[in-house]
């Protein structure tokens, strides 16, 4: 059997990424791995209640932004408490995508990665 592990996303600044994703949406770091040369920095986030990791990467020799193309993929967290999420990322300016229509909103990281926050659907 094969069971989900972690997602990538991979960074300029740690620790501005480590800081949004504590706040954005309670991440915090769960376990850590740093070459030998400091060339690279692993950085796993759990959100304390799943299995599932968020692992950032940071490139010590990395200056220019990440491409990450037209934005057609995302990582999703879903919440019993849409209105206190929103208003919460609502008052940090990181909303970058409304859809009411489907109920779903989604937020824009530091480095441009979209996160869906999407209700539990019953």
């Amino acid at each position: 059997m094969l069971r989900f592990n972690h997602f990538n996303f991979n960074v300029l600044d740690l620790e501005r990424s480590l800081k949004f994703y504590d706040e954005a949406l309670g991440l915090r770091p769960v376990r850590e791995k740093q070459a030998e040369d400091g060339s690279f920095k692993l950085v796993f986030l759990g959100d304390g209640e799943s299995d599932f990791n968020l692992e950032l990467t940071w490139m010590r020799d990395r200056s220019e932004p990440y491409d990450l193309g037209e934005c057609e993929f995302h990582l999703a967290f879903q919440t019993d408490e849409m209105d206190k999420w929103r208003a919460h990322h609502d008052e940090m300016g990181v909303v970058c995508f409304d859809n009411p229509k489907m109920g779903v909103y989604f937020i824009s990281d530091p480095d441009g990665y979209w996160i869906e926050i999407t209700p539990v659907r019953k």
